[in-house]
């Protein structure tokens, strides 16, 4: 994971992760909007994940 990753995920959640397919996409622009810390926290997780 790299640091502008991170930084994309802190600013726009969603477009850190378009990379990840389009169900990681929903889930974490449906949490984004729910609040801007449960996005960025499914973003930081679904780009930490090692399996891809």
């Amino acid at each position: 994971m790299s640091i502008w990753r991170v930084i994309l995920s802190i600013i726009c959640p969603p477009l850190a992760v378009l990379d990840r397919g389009c169900g990681s996409i929903v889930i974490v622009f449906l949490l984004w909007l729910c609040g801007w810390v449960p996005g960025v926290i499914a973003a930081l997780v679904i780009l930490n994940n090692p399996k891809r």
